[in-house]
Order: structure tokens, then C-alpha cells, then sequence
């Protein structure tokens, strides 16, 4: 039974089991403890409470009352009770009997307990609940391992994975807060951001690390971990979603990639190599490939600039302190592999003086954005920057980035088993018509019948010819066109997009606005094509060679060199993409 308001579970804690008054003697100056009777014993060094709440005190003093003179005899007289300041009569029963089983004997008065003992034992009793609980069986004990029980215990259970939500940025600064769990790889994310953005899947979308304050960036490999990567940036890193044609195009065109001059192997070979050779030697474990060449290197701490000689190996980059020597002795350690990222310095020559703008960098993992743990190098041009850092990208990561290049393609392989196209029940009956006349007929022959769709297809062209006069030429724009931006501009986006052969946009021409410009790339140098409109027998044609290839509109112009070269040194193959997210 509860007295005096205390719970049940008070009563039988061994705390509260110590400060019972078994005495069946049931005074009205026993029910107050010793701390209420003699206020001298306040001061006394063994007080514990300095601040009593004497209000409640009075309430507790008078629960125990009441429930000793409910569980007592039958009385005739009133014993004046206060609540709150205010008095209530309470009529008691008749006196108890005298026998020695009387209730009075098992009476027990409660003690003032501290708050935080009350915590700790209702957080003993949550204990106790759960641990008393019944264990789960498992539901399916067959998929359990030999060593696994077929009960579920609650620490048995998988836990949730954590999930961090993060800000994922596009080309044109705006962002989307992306919610990425703890084992999203940066081609999982790259995934959800095309189905979530519209775009076509053509496995060339990249997640770049990007750190504005040191001018660097680099293409985040398919299989990391994006939460990995985002604990180890500063607090100004960000990651940005971007086109990336050449993240696998050394795997198409090695030797675009791989100077002879520039392989160890290739010079010891008398330079007879092939392309299938070449790769396996740089993704073969047993083999030991090397690039070698001039760089510039920034002295540590300050603003110049020295010429070295270099090597890269599997072991790590080094710098031979005496010319071009091999030997042990004169080689130095610069960078570990393992340890450490290659990123693309995008303000080299404005932020750190660099004597040209193909410069890169590596960065150690563990460094937190300091100037002095870095290791910035510079190359005399593009082929020979795309050669440092596609081989640093080889030697750390090996067949997994083949791995990473044969999964789309296998993907696309399945893919093709289903993609081909079927014809309803419904195509299968539709037949060529001819309503030139007043009754509509069926075209039997096969060779009028494609006649007939060729004379279609023409009058569609003439008219979007109708509404492409002069004056209109600036607004008619194609979806791989970015008008409005410098040449600086696009050479910048194309540096960003991979410089592949056949990588171009249009853009609006800064000498002539009535014109368009073609930038391509090819070989990894960006070529500018002027597109310059004329007019024939009062109507508008666009034309890339002074006329003698005249198109409509700039989309036939792209459809028809995305299919001939013409006088351009490669053909269109891969436009310029920015998404908005």
C-alpha cells in the first residue's frame, strides 16, 4: 500500500528500506521525521537539503495523517487537518481492536528523497521494463548463419544509417540541399541528381570537390564515399554537378593521354607500343610504369617558381636534386599516393604567380586548407598536365577505375536486350495517305509512299524557313548554343567539361553581333569558327564555309556536321551541358 502519495516501487527500493519506523506505536510526533521536529538539527553538518519547500512539506505531513487514521479504528472525535492554510473536520470510525494483526503494524511512513534519486530510480525501473521483455523470435531462422541465434535480441537489430544532408551546386551557383547517406557513392548521387534534374543518363556526369579559396578542384572517382570526401573539407568546400566528357577517355584513346616521350617504358621499348599494351602495363600490379618530365614547383613558403625533373611511380612523386639522375640517392620524396589528391589549380597564375595556366596540385588528405602542405607544380601544357594526372589517378586507384569505366557499358549491354524498339498492333496498321485532292487515298506503292514522307519532311523545313528571316537570326539558338558569354567564357567551360576532341558550344560573336561562333575542341586545343549569315533570293541561311554549306537554322548546321566533319577538324560529338538544379 502507497502512503503519504509515494509510489509503489519507493517502498521496496533498498534505499527507501533502511529508513523504515517498524514501531507499532503511531503518534502524531512520530509521523514527523527528525529533520521537522527540532529546527537546531538544520544546522547541523550532516543537512544535506538547503532548500526546502515547506508548503510541500505541510501537503506530505498531511497525506501520512490521512492515511493513518484511514487505516486506524473508529474514532468519535475530529482531528483538524490543513490543506493549503485551510482546516477540515474529518470524522474518524470506532477505535481498532487490540489484536496483534492489526494494520497499523505493517504501517510505513515515507522520508523526503532527494530529486535526483527519484530520477536514477525511475531510470532502474525503465531498465528493468526492458530488460524483462520477451526476446523476438525470428521470424525466418533459415537466413540465419550457423553461428547466429534464431531469436532477435534488440541489440541485434540493424541500426539506422546515419544521413547528413548536404548542399549540391550547379553551374550557375544555385544549389540543392541533397540528403546523403553513409554509403552513397559519388556515382549513387550522381544518379539521383539526373532523374531528379531531367537530364539524359549518359554516364558523363561527375560530382567535383570544389574549394574556392584555394582556386582547386577536382572529379570525385564513382566509388567514394560522398560523406567521406565531405569530412575531410573545409568549411568553404563545396561540391558542384557538372558535365565530365573525359573522366574514362584515356581508356578510348590512351595514346592522346600517354606522350611516348614522356613513358619510361615506351623509350625502353624503341617507342613500339600499342594502345591495349600501354594500359595494361599502367593497370597491371607486376609492372612497373613511370612518367617522367620537367615541371615548375613552387618553393614551400614562398612566391617563386623552379624548373625540376620528376618521376611518378607507384610509390609516389619525386624530384631528382641532380638533373635528370635516376639513382636513389638523388631522388627525393615530394608525395605519397595513398595519402594524398591530385586537384586542378584553376587560378594559377592570379592566386599563385604560376608561370602558366596548367598548373595542379596535391593535396594531402589530412590537411585542413594550409598553404604549406601543399604541393603546387605547374606543366608546360594541356597534354602534359592530362598525363601527371590521369597516371597519379592510375597508379592510386588501379583496375578499380577500369571497374568504374565497364560498368556502364555492362549496364548498357543488358540494356540493349530490351531497348529495341516494338511496334503496337496499332502502327502495324497505318498506311500511307495521300489528301492532296479532295478525297483522301491510299498510297500503295512503296516508292510513292516514301516519296511522299521525303516531300513531307521538305515542307516541314520551308516552313521553319518562312520564320527565320534576318532579323530574327539572333533569336533562333539550338540547345547545345550558350549565347552571351566571352571567349574567356568558353574556353573556361570547356576546360571544365574535359577537353575531348569534338567538345563544342555556340556562342554569340563579340565582333559581329549578327553572327555565331563555333568553339570546338580538337587535340586538346579550343579552335573559334565564325558562323556568318547570308541571304539568297530574299531569304536567310547560315554558313560555315563563306557559303558553299548554307543551313536554315543553326540546329540543321550542328545535325549535319555532328554527321560530316566538313571543313572542321573533328565532327560535333559532344555538347557543352549546364543543368540547373
Amino acid at each position: 500500500m502507497a502512503v503519504a502519495g509515494c509510489p509503489d516501487y519507493f517502498l521496496h527500493h533498498p534505499n527507501y528500506q533502511e529508513n523504515i519506523d517498524r514501531s507499532s506505536n503511531h503518534r502524531q510526533t512520530d509521523l514527523i521525521g527528525p529533520r521537522f521536529q527540532q529546527p537546531a538539527n538544520q544546522s547541523s553538518p550532516n543537512h544535506q537539503e538547503d532548500d526546502v519547500d515547506l508548503e510541500a512539506l505541510v501537503n506530505e505531513m498531511d497525506s501520512s495523517l490521512e492515511s493513518l487514521y484511514s487505516c486506524s479504528g473508529p474514532q468519535t472525535e475530529s482531528t483538524p487537518l490543513l490543506h493549503n492554510g485551510q482546516t477540515s473536520t474529518h470524522i474518524s470510525p470506532e477505535p481498532p481492536s487490540s489484536s496483534s494483526d492489526s494494520p497499523q503494524t505493517g504501517l510505513r511512513r515515507s522520508q523526503p528523497m532527494h530529486i535526483n534519486a527519484v530520477r536514477r530510480l525511475q531510470e532502474q525501473e525503465q531498465q528493468l521494463r526492458t530488460s524483462s521483455l520477451p526476446a523476438i523470435p525470428n521470424p525466418f531462422p533459415e537466413l540465419c548463419s550457423p553461428a547466429s541465434s534464431p531469436v532477435l535480441s534488440p541489440g541485434s537489430l540493424p541500426p539506422g544509417e546515419p544521413s547528413s544532408g548536404k548542399y549540391i551546386f550547379s553551374e550557375d551557383g544555385m544549389g540543392k540541399v541533397v540528403e546523403i547517406p553513409a554509403n552513397m557513392t559519388a556515382r549513387d548521387l550522381c544518379q539521383l541528381l539526373v532523374y531528379k534534374s531531367h537530364c539524359v543518363d549518359d554516364n558523363s556526369w561527375a560530382l567535383v570537390e570544389h574549394h574556392p579559396l584555394l582556386g582547386l578542384e577536382r572529379c570525385l572517382e564513382d566509388h567514394e564515399l560522398v560523406v567521406q570526401v565531405q569530412a575531410s573539407m573545409n568549411s568553404d568546400g563545396r561540391f558542384l554537378f557538372r558535365k565530365n566528357y573525359a573522366k574514362y577517355e584515356f581508356f578510348r584513346n590512351p595514346l592522346t593521354f600517354f606522350p611516348e616521350h614522356m613513358v619510361a617504358w615506351c623509350q625502353e621499348t624503341n617507342h613500339a607500343i600499342l594502345p591495349s599494351q600501354l594500359l595494361q602495363n599502367f593497370l597491371a600490379t607486376n609492372s612497373c610504369p613511370e612518367i617522367q618530365g620537367h615541371l615548375y614547383m613552387k618553393d614551400v613558403g614562398r612566391k617563386s617558381w623552379k624548373k625540376v625533373y620528376m618521376f611518378l611511380r607507384r610509390s609516389g612523386l619525386y624530384c631528382s636534386t641532380k638533373g635528370t639522375s635516376k639513382e636513389p640517392r638523388h631522388l627525393q620524396l615530394l608525395a605519397d599516393l595513398e595519402d594524398s589528391n591530385i586537384f586542378t589549380v584553376i587560378t594559377g597564375k592570379k592566386q599563385h604567380g604560376a608561370p602558366t595556366d596548367y598548373g595542379f596540385c596535391i593535396k594531402p588528405n589530412k590537411s585542413r586548407g594550409d598553404m604549406k602542405e601543399l604541393r603546387m607544380l605547374c606543366a608546360e601544357d594541356e597534354q602534359s598536365r592530362s598525363c601527371w594526372m590521369t597516371a597519379f589517378r592510375i597508379f592510386k586507384y588501379g583496375i578499380v577505375l577500369y571497374q568504374n569505366y565497364k560498368i556502364p557499358q555492362q549496364r548498357k549491354t543488358l540494356l540493349s536486350h530490351f531497348s529495341a524498339p516494338v511496334r503496337s498492333v496499332s502502327e502495324n496498321s497505318l498506311v500511307a495517305m495521300d489528301f492532296s485532292g479532295r478525297i483522301g487515298r491510299v498510297i500503295d506503292n512503296p516508292v510513292e509512299a516514301q516519296s511522299a514522307a521525303m516531300e513531307e519532311g521538305h515542307a516541314w523545313r520551308k516552313r521553319t524557313q518562312r520564320m527565320n528571316i534576318l532579323g530574327s537570326h539572333r533569336k533562333k539558338t539550338c540547345n547545345c548554343s550558350l549565347t552571351l558569354i566571352t571567349r574567356e567564357e568558353s574556353h573556361r567551360i570547356i576546360h571544365q567539361q574535359g577537353q575531348v576532341d569534338g567538345l563544342f558550344l555556340l556562342r554569340v560573336s563579340q565582333s559581329n553581333p549578327k553572327a555565331f561562333v563555333l568553339t570546338l575542341c580538337h587535340h586538346q586545343k579550343i579552335k573559334h569558327f565564325q558562323i556568318l549569315p547570308c541571304e539568297e533570293d530574299g531569304q536567310g541561311f547560315f554558313s560555315l564555309d563563306d557559303g558553299a554549306t548554307k543551313f536554315t537554322d543553326l540546329i540543321q548546321l550542328v545535325e549535319f556536321y555532328q554527321l560530316n566533319r566538313g571543313v572542321l577538324p573533328c565532327k560535333l560529338k559532344h555538347p557543352c551541358t549546364v543543368v540547373a538544379l
